[in-house]
């Protein structure tokens, strides 16, 4: 117990966390277990067991362009969540319709570009430098410069010591994608015909700068990108050769003529790697007669499709689940099982999520203590541990959590209410390290429950939060969170196995424990 004259100087530090409650909940935390003995009258941090269960998800999520800030592609497999391809689709569309080639058009090369995101530390970036380079297109003396950075990368880099290969593949769609207000899931199944791309990727992204060499004039600006080259036969056939044809007259008959691209990897294993999709883009170059005072000559020009926010994509994804993980996902109960499910599995981009129950025994004892003790809750929070046992290794944690109230399309009270007090729902723990932990604060939430007047027992009923993986989305110019299903979970390619429900303490008292638990921090009036 917190001895009195300790207690009244420490009281401007209560008030500081009653205020700002999570941004200072690891201080409070620290004072609960210095200030805080078996003879304290006015002050406790006790911990409550809770209920945790698996959600199975089924392996599905809307994943359409309304959901995609980013997109991943790639294969990634684990032990414990198993096998995971991601693949992209989109359709395509025309900069300009019913376009003139000009005479004799013919397509010299086809590229499809794409912008991963990629790391730029100084120390990963590599830089080759051709003082001697000439440039092709006349023949003109130049350097060129080429800067190379590894692709950001959730998965393995490397495997059996070598460094991770893919071959992506670009393929025509043949099912009509719909319209760009369509819901489209994950598992949802498209028709694939003729393959028109290919390319070895190993993982890094280059910008090139190519500059004369007598006035440094930039011939060549090229961020740093991902080309593959596409099959320009089937793109002479598909778009040059149509030239008049209605197919390319407007974008409701291209979308159903060309109805879009799907980009893959042929491999099982590696890692996943994202882009903005509306970075994506597909240029044609080729070559045309023009005539100047009755002479032809072949002219180079362009033509770009476009592959941006105008079109419907999404994300295809497909798992190769291991037995551990089908067992745990089809024992799951109901969620007024009062066992709960002793490890509790997390995955993002439609994998497993979770629950997390305060039992209504825990919540009769705190009201009846309110009523009786006069106690204020100072902090609340909901404390998660990784299993050490599951998930020891050395893949990139999530950072983050999404919570709800069940049932509720809304943030907790305490992300409203708490706004401006410089409160974080998520507080992390040793990341890097197999002992990391979540802390959720529920303050707010918690108040609100247990000092709401009704002490009807056969009334109150347990409460539940319902978490995922993934961040929530924020307005780009105020920096206002945008809303509770506004999140990054169709694209989050994290997983992780927490410890759950000790079955032989729920609602409970505990001490020491890893097990899911409710963190509370009162003292009395």
């Amino acid at each position: 117990m917190i001895k009195i004259k300790t207690l009244m100087k420490m009281i401007p530090f209560l008030v500081m966390g009653m205020l700002v409650l999570n941004s200072c909940e690891g201080e409070l935390d620290d004072l609960g277990s210095q200030l805080v003995d078996g003879n304290a009258a006015d002050g406790f941090d006790k911990a409550y067991s809770l209920i945790a269960y698996n959600i199975n998800n089924g392996d599905l999520i809307r994943s359409d362009a309304s959901k995609l800030d980013s997109v991943r592609i790639g294969a990634f497999s684990e032990s414990v969540f198993g096998g995971q391809k991601v693949s992209y689709i989109t359709q395509v569309r025309l900069d300009t319709y019913d376009p003139d080639f000009g005479t004799n058009p013919v397509i010299d090369s086809i590229v499809l570009t794409l912008k991963p995101k990629y790391e730029s530390a100084t120390d990963s970036i590599t830089t080759t430098t051709n003082e001697d380079y000439i440039y092709p297109d006349g023949q003109v003396a130049a350097k060129k410069v080429v800067t190379t950075y590894p692709v950001s990368k959730y998965g393995k880099a490397k495997i059996g010591g070598q460094k991770t290969n893919f071959t992506l593949k670009v393929h025509e769609v043949n099912d009509f994608l719909g319209g760009t207000s369509d819901s489209l899931n994950s598992n949802k199944a498209i028709a694939l015909g003729a393959e028109i791309g290919s390319k070895a990727f190993d993982g890094t992204v280059n910008s090139v700068v190519i500059t004369k060499d007598s006035d440094a004039t930039e011939l060549v600006n090229r961020s740093a990108s991902l080309r593959i080259p596409l099959d320009k036969t089937f793109f002479q056939d598909k778009i040059i050769a149509k030239k008049g044809n209605q197919v390319l007259k407007d974008a409701a008959s291209f979308i159903r003529y060309f109805k879009g691209i799907s980009i893959s990897v042929v491999e099982n294993d590696g890692y996943l790697f994202s882009m903005a999709p509306n970075d994506a883009g597909i240029i044609i170059y080729y070559k045309n007669d023009v005539t100047t005072n009755g002479v032809v000559t072949r002219t180079k020009a362009e033509t770009t499709l476009n592959l941006g926010a105008s079109n419907v994509h999404f994300s295809s994804i497909t798992y190769n689940r291991p037995a551990s993980y089908t067992s745990a996902m089809s024992a799951i109960g109901s969620p007024n099982d009062t066992n709960g499910d002793p490890l509790i599995y997390a995955q993002g981009m439609g994998g497993a999520s979770f629950g997390l129950k305060i039992p209504a025994s825990t919540i009769i004892k705190l009201k009846n203590r309110f009523r009786d003790e006069k106690i204020a809750i100072v902090s609340a929070k909901i404390r998660i541990y990784n299993d050490e046992a599951s998930w020891n290794n050395s893949y990139k944690k999530p950072y983050s959590l999404l919570v709800k109230e069940k049932d509720s399309t809304r943030f907790l009270p305490d992300m409203t209410d708490l706004a401006n007090a410089g409160y974080s729902l998520i507080k992390t723990a040793n990341l890097s390290t197999k002992d990391a932990y979540y802390d959720i604060g529920i303050t707010s939430s918690l108040k609100k429950i247990i000092e709401d007047g009704n002490y009807d027992t056969t009334k109150i009923t347990a409460k539940d939060f319902t978490i995922n993986l993934g961040s929530y989305l924020a307005n780009s110019s105020t920096g206002q969170l945008l809303g509770q299903s506004y999140n990054n979970r169709a694209y989050t390619p994290y997983r992780i196995v927490f410890k759950g429900t000790d079955s032989n303490n729920t609602g409970e008292e505990i001490i020491n424990s890893k097990n899911a638990q409710l963190r509370l921090i009162f003292t009395k009036k």
